[in-house]
């Protein structure tokens, strides 16, 4: 793989670029935005960066889909960014009409892409582009739970200081509010969570941790997270670009997993050459499959959501 598209030239795009283009892997990063200005403004103070940091990738931006070509893997953070006070289901209606367009140009330009959305609300944007184009679900997936994770991880660091590469978590579900966090198979050093910390206060952590983009917001008021998200999303770049088989947290399409059909939800994965190249089933209590049910319901309630936007706009 030698070139990935980053469509969205915002913070997360750009910050996704940055880490991306430090690895010094790739051959050619391209930015792409409405904003013709912002993308190429973008691309140019990344390529600055490279004395600096030492790599060599080549760094293009633009507005024009065509920059697309040759494309192995293109990420989608464009949409309309989340204000204070508005949940991710409220982006529904103006990003759905993003994703259409920006999958007009991804059809024509780089037909053979793998795509990995970030654009929120992103359990409902990734089964919608999977619907729209009818590609296999191994070709369009979704960034959600390995950010989710790593905000959990960083939230058990500060409260018990241990060494983040002792830290394991795992967050599946719906993006955000509706995520189930997955205590049991989440550790320290091996051991459960509960050898560290009373039940309160995990409640506590899964609380913030749902939280975790809002509060970020709330601090900032003029931006949601964008350095998180980009580490998060170059997380799973990584896992295809080196085809690592890696398991990650990832928002797919199920097909009869976890008991449920026809609606994306993150789970964990294997990612590789081939994208999603798997969906990992867990063994999974009565209590945690209520709470990955609950998840679930609430995704498929945004799902007819936009089935209503589409029958209003047919």
């Amino acid at each position: 793989m030698k070139k990935i598209s980053i469509i969205g030239a915002g913070r997360v795009g750009e910050t996704t670029a940055l880490y991306l283009a430090s690895k010094n892997i790739l051959d050619e990063i391209a930015l792409l935005d409405i904003r013709d200005g912002a993308a190429k403004g973008a691309a140019l103070d990344i390529a600055e960066c490279a004395p600096l940091m030492q790599f060599d990738t080549r760094i293009v931006g633009g507005s024009d889909h065509a920059l697309l070509q040759g494309s192995d893997l293109i990420v989608i953070t464009a949409g309309l960014p989340r204000k204070p006070g508005m949940s991710r289901s409220d982006l529904l209606a103006s990003n759905i009409a993003v994703v259409d367009s920006i999958l007009q140009g991804v059809t024509q330009h780089a037909p053979d892409a793998i795509l990995l959305f970030v654009t929120n609300p992103v359990d409902v944007v990734t089964y919608h582009a999977i619907a729209s184009t009818g590609w296999p679900r191994s070709r369009i997936f979704g960034q959600a739970g390995v950010l989710d994770s790593s905000r959990m991880a960083a939230f058990i660091k500060m409260e018990t200081g241990k060494p983040i590469a002792d830290i394991k978590t795992l967050v599946m579900g719906g993006h955000g509010d509706t995520m189930a966090p997955m205590l049991r198979y989440s550790s320290i050093g091996g051991k459960p969570l509960t050898d560290f910390l009373s039940e309160d206060k995990l409640a506590e952590i899964v609380e913030r941790t749902r939280n975790g983009g809002a509060e970020v917001l709330g601090l900032r008021e003029n931006s949601s997270a964008y350095d998180a998200p980009g580490a998060a999303v170059t997380e799973m770049v990584l896992a295809v670009l080196n085809d690592s088989k890696v398991v990650l947290p990832t928002v797919c399409l199920l097909q009869g997993e976890y008991g449920h059909s026809d609606l994306a939800i993150g789970v964990p994965a294997r990612l590789g050459k081939n994208g999603m190249e798997e969906i990992v089933q867990l063994d999974m209590n009565d209590e945690e499959q209520a709470m990955f049910d609950q998840s679930a319901a609430l995704v498929k309630k945004d799902l007819a959501m936009r089935e209503e936007l589409l029958s209003a706009t047919s």
